[in-house]
């Protein structure tokens, strides 16, 4: 019996199926994305989305979906799915699905007639190439198996439509043809591992409908080029695999290059090892730089994300070679003691006063795990962000007298709060902010630690009297005697804010914590009560006026939700470690229920794995990308612990 297993009943069920989306990725950039049943609902799914360093890097559908029809008995059964105008889906294939089984591959089981078609699909690693394998395990009679390719050759966060501008002929390859249907693209290399049969009739197939672009309050239509169809003849006991890929393939290796790929995946047969396989989808290697993709479909590599989610991922898969590798590339991109958050290669965006700070974070965690060249691999980069925050840096982030790190940028949103409508930022959280000044005391402390070992004096020199001054004055400024808890925000004109936020949950878990046992239990307490949910932690307690309990509608409405009580799974990381920290054995059960309860939505939103934010309410719905970076890699990260420190309970 598969880990991750679909009935037919299920699969069947639109409604069931067309919200539960699979990811997979190259690990250079490229990736597959679509729905249960290969119905595409998202301008962001394509069977083949690569990055175009022509285009700066950004990613492009270039295959969107390949419909295969069975042809037997003069009758013809299409197994493809597309959605039009007024819920109208044609063709209808999913009706035709017996199974599907997502352990290795994602594969599906088709009965038509008296074929028994079954058809895998996998990327290359590290090549821009999808490769399909198709089997007949039953037929009764020859067949005939015919495979429409749609192309749309444009950027993921756009749409196409038909233009006299694309290129609609194509040029015949080995067992196959190339298309290229505008200038500055590679071509498309569609090939099959036997002899074919390429039928030339272009067209545009018009209004194809993604829904869950029209739910985000997007547009949702396009048009779809198809330059015709392949057709081969079948019988039972054929296997065909299929390419498209950026480079021309030997055909006659197009078989056992999909086993030996298949061969070297880790089975999605345990919560641990979808985990794991989850984890390896985040990783990009490609320019001789190792970067950390923040979510799919569509994000990028993000700094605060890199270093929140680096633990986890690198652990999980034992890697300190990747460890390594991914913060020499952010290292290499600093500005100012700043790292780029967001933005692309060539417009990089510094605007993350809590990036720099997380950096020392992963560093710490790197040497947990047994990195040994921390101070003299790192050091320098260290140094520089420390001296920026202490001097002064972009967007007004300096130290005070009183050691604490205040930011004032109207207009900006600096910490990892960051949602902004119509310019202005929802949670602006300007001024001292609670994770911010924890984290900046744990960097010194840490830097400090190291430079001792090190012998770095001047260093020391500089730094050694913060600690002491940092922690009287964030007890003064944060905590609040009455409430029992920290303050997320204070400054000079609003004084303190005390939304009851899982911000101060991070002052908590920090290697190095101002807080004392009490406090710590307190705030804990609190964020329990308050704030905990089995898919992660609210942003804000159902009790403030300004609680939003649904993030969904158009943009403005899921950005004015989005840290105002959306649920998100990477919180469960420092509340788990906090918790631990406090109640030590007493507390593995929780943690283990809140962790291990995950497994539940292994096969609810992004098959086998966390998605980026949940509801608020319940029954706490999925929302936002479909596999985020740091809620894979919060959940391996305790999940370590726990196997680390508490194996016996």
């Amino acid at each position: 019996m598969s880990y991750i297993k679909f009935e037919k009943g299920q699969v069947v069920n639109l409604e069931y199926s067309l919200v539960r989306e699979m990811i997979r990725t190259n690990r250079a950039g490229s990736y597959s994305s679509s729905t249960l049943v290969g119905c595409n609902t998202r301008k962001y799914h394509g069977l083949l989305v690569c990055p175009i360093d022509e285009f700066g890097g950004e990613r492009f559908v270039l295959l969107s979906s390949l419909d295969v029809t069975v042809v037997n008995n003069d009758k013809s059964f299409n197994t493809g799915i597309r959605k039009y105008k007024g819920d109208y889906f044609s063709p209808k294939g999913h009706k035709y699905i017996e199974d599907f089984d997502a352990d290795n591959v994602p594969s599906r089981i088709y009965r038509v007639g008296g074929v028994i078609l079954k058809m895998e699909s996998l990327l290359v690693h590290y090549e821009e190439q999808l490769l399909k394998r198709f089997t007949i395990i039953e037929a009764s009679e020859p067949m005939k198996l015919q495979f429409r390719p749609f192309l749309a050759f444009r950027n993921i966060h756009d749409l196409t439509h038909a233009n006299m501008y694309a290129n609609t002929k194509v040029d015949f390859i080995e067992n196959g043809v190339k298309s290229k249907m505008y200038e500055g693209f590679p071509s498309l290399k569609m090939q099959f591992s036997t002899n074919v049969e390429f039928i030339s009739v272009p067209d545009w197939y018009m209004g194809v409908e993604y829904p869950e672009e029209q739910k985000r309050g997007y547009d949702y239509s396009e048009d779809l080029f198809t330059p015709g169809f392949f057709e081969l003849k079948a019988k039972k006991g054929d296997v065909i695999v299929f390419s498209a890929s950026t480079k021309e393939e030997n055909t006659s290796g197009l078989k056992a290059k999909f086993t030996k790929t298949v061969s070297g995946k880790i089975p999605r047969d345990s919560f641990i090892n979808c985990l794991r396989n989850a984890a390896q989808q985040f990783v990009e290697k490609r320019g001789g730089k190792t970067l950390i993709v923040a979510g799919y479909p569509w994000f990028g590599a993000w700094g605060r994300d890199t270093f929140i989610s680096l633990p986890g991922l690198a652990v999980a898969r034992h890697k300190l070679v990747l460890y390594r590798e991914v913060l020499d590339t952010q290292i290499n991109k600093m500005k100012n003691g700043l790292f780029p958050n967001m933005g692309t290669e060539s417009n990089p965006a510094f605007n993350s006063v809590d990036a720099p700070l997380w950096f020392f974070w992963a560093v710490q965690q790197y040497i947990e795990h047994g990195g040994t060249d921390s101070w003299e691999r790192f050091g320098e980069a260290a140094k520089s962000i420390l001296n920026a925050f202490k001097k002064g840096t972009a967007f007004n982030i300096h130290m005070r007298d009183n050691g604490l790190i205040y930011t004032d940028s109207p207009g900006k949103a600096l910490t990892w709060m960051d949602a902004v409508v119509n310019g202005m930022p929802v949670t602006p959280r300007r001024g001292y902010a609670v994770e911010i000044n924890a984290l900046w005391y744990n960097a010194i402390c840490f830097s400090l630690e190291l430079a001792r070992v090190e012998k770095d004096k001047s260093f020391v020199k500089e730094y050694e009297h913060l600690p002491d001054l940092i922690k009287k004055s964030f007890l003064e400024v944060f905590w609040d005697d009455k409430l029992c808890y920290l303050a997320d925000y204070v400054n000079d004109d609003e004084g303190k804010n005390m939304y009851v936020r899982p911000n101060m949950v991070i002052a908590v878990s920090l290697p190095f914590s101002m807080l004392d046992k009490v406090q710590m239990k307190n705030i804990l307490d609190i964020s329990d009560r308050e704030l905990v949910t089995p898919r992660g932690l609210r942003t804000l307690s159902p009790g403030n006026k300004f609680y939003k309990g649904c993030c969904e509608g158009s943009q403005e409405e899921r950005d004015n939700a989005y840290h105002q009580g959306t649920v998100w799974p990477w919180l469960l990381g420092p509340f788990c470690e906090g918790w631990l920290k406090v109640y030590g054995q007493q507390g593995v059960q929780k943690v283990k229920k809140l962790i291990y309860g995950l497994e539940a939505v292994m096969s609810e939103h992004g098959i086998s794995t966390i998605s980026e934010i949940y509801d608020g309410d319940p029954p706490h719905s999925p929302r936002g990308a479909i596999s985020q970076a740091w809620s894979v890699g919060e959940v391996l990260r305790i999940i370590d612990i726990l196997e680390t420190n508490f194996a016996n309970q």
